[in-house]
C-alpha cells in the first residue's frame, strides 16, 4: 500500500496512534501464530491481512511463528503448507521463520523461576481429579491437595517430569494464581503437561511440553511483539498474558488486543470441523475448491488481490457477525469482470450442423480477448460446418422471452454469423440430437442488409477444433447459511455443492496454465485445476456471472 493511501479506520489502528504519539512505542512489531496442525482457512486469511497489512502500513515488522507446543497433531507438511499460504496472499515474514519451540528451553526456565517464586507446583491430581477441584461458572473451585507443596519439593518433581520420569496424565505443572477467581483460565491453570511425543522441531529433546497460554505471551515477549492481536475467544484469557509477563523476569512488556473472528456463510471455520469433513470424505482433501481453507479458494479461482479486498471490506471490529458468502463472492467478480479474458466454452453440449457451409472449411475469425480492455488483444477461433451449442440455448418452441436459437428463428453466434435453426433429429426418447440450421455469410460482424433482427447471442465452439474438457461446477458447500449452528452440520452439506459436466472448449485453452483465470461468455468464471493437463483438461468453476442465491434468499 502506497504511503499516501489513507488507512482503514479500526479501534486497533486507533491503539497503535496512540502508542505511537505517546511514545510508548516507537516502532510497530506484530506477529502470526499458527498452529501447524492443520491447514489456514479464511478466518486466518483476516488475521494475516490484519497483522502483516499494520506492519506494511506501520514500516513495522510481523513475524511468523508457529504454536508447535502439541506434537502429536502437528507436521512438517502443515508447516510448508502455511507458508505457501502466507506467500500467496502477498505477505513475507520478518527474518526467518519462527517456532515457539525455538523457546522451550527459555520457557522451562520461565516454569523454574515461578516455581521459585512459589508461584507454580506440580499437581498429581488426575485429569479428572483437576475438573472436577475447578467448579463452575457459578462455583468458586477448591484448592489442590499439591497446592501447598514447597518449592524445593515442586523443583525436584518438575525436573524429572523433564527426565521422562513421571507418565503422561500423572501430573502437571500449575501456576498458583486462584481458585476462587470469576475467570475459569485464571484457577490455576496447567502450564506444563508430560507428552512422550517426538517434535518436528526438536526431535525427541522434550517429553514435557508447554501449554499455549504460557508459551504465547512468552515467545512475545522474547521477540518484541508490541501488539498481539488474537480473536475475541482469547478475550478472558489477557488475565493469565499479564498475569504470566509481570510474575517473569523479562523486560519487554507487550499488549494484546482482541477482534471478531470471521464467521462465513454457508461455511464452518472451525478446524475441528474442517478436520470432520477431510476425515469423513465429505470433500476430497483440504484443497477441495469447496473448503474454506486458503488452499481450498486458491485452488478454486481466487486470487490474493480478492481475499486482501475481502478483508479489507468486512473490517476489524470487537463485534462478533455473520458475513455474507455475496461479499466474498463480489470481492472476485469485481476482480475477474475487468482482469479474465474471455472465452467460450459448452459445457451440456448439443451438435450443429450448418447445412450451406462448405464441408472441409475451417475459417478462424478474430474474437475480442475483453469486450472493454481493448489492451488485452484478440484471439483466433476456429469455425466450421459443425459446432456445439449448450443444450439449453434451443428450444424447438418458445416464447418470446426466450433470446436463444428457436426452430424457424434466427441468432447471433458471438463474434460470427447470424444462424437460424431449419430443422432437428432425435433419439429413441424424443430428446434432440443435432440442430441442422443455415447462416448468412454476409453477417460476419455486421447486421444484414435488410435489416434484420437477430433474437438473441449464443455462444459456441467449432466441434472440429475444439478440445474436450471436464468442468467442476463448484456451489456452496452447505445449504443452511449458518451449518455450525445445526445439530448435525453435516447433514445440511448442500448434494449440489459440485456438479460434473463434460463439455468443449476453444481449442487455445488446451495451452492455459495452472489456475490461469478465464470468463467463459455467459455460462462464468473458471480457472485451470492444478491437475489438468493439454490431454485432459479440468477447469473449476469460481463463482456464477451472478449471485443466484440472493434470488433464493428472496
Amino acid at each position: 500500500m502506497a504511503e499516501t493511501a489513507p488507512r482503514p479506520s479500526n479501534f486497533i489502528r486507533q491503539i497503535i496512534d496512540k502508542d505511537l504519539a505517546s511514545g510508548l512505542h516507537s516502532s510497530v512489531a506484530t506477529r502470526f501464530p499458527p498452529e501447524p496442525n492443520g491447514y489456514l482457512h479464511m478466518g486466518h486469511a483476516k488475521s494475516i491481512c490484519l497483522n502483516f497489512g499494520i506492519a506494511q502500513d506501520y514500516q513495522g515488522t510481523c513475524n511468523l511463528r508457529f504454536d508447535d507446543t502439541n506434537p502429536d497433531k502437528e507436521n512438517i507438511d502443515y508447516v510448508n503448507a502455511i507458508k505457501q499460504d502466507v506467500k500467496w496472499l502477498g505477505f513475507e515474514w520478518a527474518g526467518k521463520e519462527r517456532y515457539s519451540s525455538d523457546y522451550f528451553d527459555a520457557l522451562y526456565g520461565y516454569a523454574v523461576e515461578l516455581i521459585e517464586k512459589g508461584l507454580a507446583y506440580v499437581d498429581f491430581s488426575s485429569p479428572d481429579e483437576v475438573r472436577a477441584l475447578r467448579g463452575t461458572l457459578t462455583e468458586p473451585g477448591q484448592n489442590s491437595p499439591y497446592r501447598d507443596t514447597t518449592p524445593e519439593e515442586n523443583l525436584a518433581h518438575f525436573e524429572k517430569m523433564k527426565a521422562g520420569e513421571y507418565k503422561e496424565g500423572s501430573c502437571s505443572l500449575r501456576a498458583k494464581i486462584d481458585m476462587a477467581s470469576a475467570f475459569m483460565c485464571m484457577r490455576d491453570p496447567v502450564i506444563y503437561r508430560v507428552k512422550f511425543a517426538h517434535h518436528h522441531q526438536t526431535g525427541d529433546k522434550w517429553c514435557i511440553y508447554p501449554m499455549y497460554d504460557f508459551t504465547h505471551c512468552i515467545s512475545d515477549a522474547i521477540e518484541g511483539i508490541t501488539h498481539s492481536l488474537c480473536t475475541l475467544e482469547f478475550q478472558d484469557n489477557r488475565r493469565l498474558y499479564d498475569w504470566v509477563i509481570e510474575n517473569i523476569s523479562i523486560e519487554c512488556t507487550p499488549r494484546q488486543y482482541e477482534f471478531s473472528r470471521l464467521n462465513l456463510e454457508y461455511t464452518v471455520l472451525s478446524k475441528r470441523r474442517l478436520i470432520q469433513l477431510v476425515e469423513d470424505k465429505h470433500v476430497n482433501g483440504w484443497d477441495d475448491p469447496r473448503m474454506p481453507t486458503i488452499a481450498g479458494i486458491r485452488r478454486r479461482g481466487y486470487t490474493p488481490a480478492s481475499i486482501q479486498e475481502f478483508c479489507k471490506r468486512i473490517g476489524v471490529t470487537k463485534m462478533d457477525n455473520m458475513v455474507e458468502m455475496s461479499m466474498l463472492e463480489a470481492c472476485i467478480r469485481d476482480e475477474l469482470n475487468t482482469d479474465a479474458p474471455r472465452r467460450m466454452a459448452v459445457l451440456d453440449p448439443i451438435k450443429v450442423v450448418i447445412e450451406n457451409y462448405p464441408e472441409d472449411k475451417v475459417e478462424w475469425i478474430d474474437a475480442a480477448n475483453h469486450p472493454s480492455e481493448e489492451g488485452m488483444g484478440t484471439r483466433k477461433i476456429a469455425f466450421s460446418k459443425t459446432l456445439w451449442i449448450e443444450r439449453e440455448d434451443f428450444r424447438e418452441q418458445a416464447n418470446k422471452k426466450f433470446k436463444r436459437l428457436v426452430l424457424d428463428k434466427e441468432v447471433r453466434l458471438r463474434n460470427a454469423y447470424f444462424l437460424k435453426a431449419n430443422s432437428v433429429d432425435k433419439d429413441q426418447n424424443g430428446e434432440v440430437t443435432t440442430i441442422y440450421c443455415t447462416y448468412d455469410p454476409d453477417t460476419l460482424g455486421k447486421d444484414p442488409a435488410d435489416g434484420r433482427k437477430a433474437k438473441g447471442v449464443i455462444h459456441w465452439v467449432s466441434a472440429t477444433e475444439a478440445k474436450p474438457a471436464q468442468f467442476m461446477l463448484y456451489d456452496r458447500l452447505f445449504t443452511e447459511a449458518n451449518p455450525a449452528a445445526q445439530e448435525d452440520f453435516a447433514g445440511c452439506i448442500n448434494a449440489s455443492s459440485l456438479v460434473v459436466k463434460h463439455g468443449f472448449v476453444e481449442p487455445a485453452l488446451a495451452q492455459s496454465e495452472n489456475l490461469e483465470r478465464f470468463q467463459f461468455e455467459r455460462t462464468g468464471y473458471f480457472c485451470v485445476d492444478e491437475e489438468s493437463t493439454p490431454d485432459k483438461l479440468i477447469f473449476n468453476r469460481t463463482v456464477e456471472l451472478r449471485d443466484t442465491w440472493a434470488k433464493i434468499g428472496d
